[in-house]
């Protein structure tokens, strides 16, 4: 296949793209660069991906609707995967007008420059953050998500109601998966667990929001790729692709599907996890609950496994291990 995949210097596209290469694919990547993170852990998962003949890459922002058309024009690609986006919840609290644009605006042009290029599937990440202050838990796809606690969140709904209307409007397929805490080596160092085990490598303290009181659904990130990678051919269409518990939409080929560990983990449990793994204690500073934070995650993902016969698995404690070992040889401790 030919593949483009928006964010490849990020965290969850870079490991697409090296498992789609690995494969033998051929993959364009398309990423901004921003500085929301450091930029020298981006450069060097692009540098890993560049030692594959079968990877072209550009820097230009999603914004940028010349660049991105031209882009994918140029590369003729068979399957999109779109998962650059403004990430973070609690950044959203500051900037919330960088979400719009990246998140809105760079999606819109994903969508466009998708069909013009005529791909069989355009996959788009969403997030578990969707589901708000749902309380049914496992969250099943097929359940209300219509109270977004944060403006990232609200973008990635957002994007869902575009993804929907414009596999309606063009018939083009469209798979949307709500991803749920995502972890692992090359990771993003604004996330809990890479803070944590930085601060408790040099023995700074570290902040537990609401006690530790706090379950969130932890997926390792090659258990993800490796549910994108089949969900690629998981196309959706007519009533005839339907399945078991199924959200194809009756209107369009669409649907959204959880890519989860469907386990929710005490925040407690998974610090006691990122000790275990650098052999030293943790010093706690107990916190109230944030603005925009979540009790819980948990997903249902029976329905990844019907269309795919995949579900993630990886322990947590073993997931922990790969990403401090990867940490400790990244940061030379």
């Amino acid at each position: 296949m030919r593949v483009f995949i928006t964010g490849t210097a990020g965290f969850i596209g870079f490991h697409l793209a090296r498992l789609l290469l690995a494969e033998g694919h051929e993959v364009a990547g398309f990423d901004g660069m921003t500085d929301y993170y450091d930029v020298r852990l981006k450069q060097r998962r692009h540098a890993i991906l560049h030692q594959n003949p079968g990877f072209t890459a550009t820097e230009a922002m999603l914004e940028d609707e010349t660049a991105l058309s031209a882009a994918v024009s140029a590369f003729a690609p068979d399957v999109i995967v779109h998962l650059a986006a403004q990430a973070g919840v609690r950044y959203s609290l500051e900037n919330p007008r960088a979400y719009v644009d990246a998140n809105v605006v760079g999606t819109l042009n994903v969508m466009q420059a998708a069909r013009a290029a005529g791909v069989r599937h355009l996959l788009m990440a969403s997030t578990s953050s969707v589901y708000g202050a749902g309380e049914d838990m496992p969250f099943v796809e097929t359940q209300k998500a219509d109270t977004p606690l944060t403006i990232y969140a609200a973008t990635k709904k957002a994007n869902e109601a575009m993804g929907h209307a414009w596999a309606h409007i063009h018939d083009l397929p469209v798979t949307m998966f709500r991803f749920f805490t995502v972890y692992g080596p090359w990771g993003r160092p604004d996330m809990a667990y890479f803070k944590f085990t930085g601060a408790i490598l040099e023995g700074r303290p570290i902040d537990v929001y609401n006690n530790g009181e706090m379950w969130r659904d932890f997926t390792c990130v090659d258990d993800l790729v490796r549910a994108i990678r089949l969900l690629i051919d998981a196309v959706p269409g007519g009533p005839e692709t339907a399945v078991a518990g199924d959200s194809l939409s009756p209107a369009a080929p669409f649907r959204v599907v959880n890519i989860g560990n469907s386990d929710s983990v005490r925040l407690l449990d998974f610090i006691d996890a990122i000790e275990a793994a650098t052999g030293r204690p943790a010093i706690r500073n107990h916190m109230p609950m944030q603005t925009g934070d979540v009790r819980a995650t948990w997903a249902d993902a029976t329905l990844l496994q019907t269309l795919t016969g995949y579900r993630p698995a990886t322990p947590v404690r073993e997931g922990l291990r790969r990403f401090v070992d990867w940490y400790r040889e990244y940061y030379d401790i």
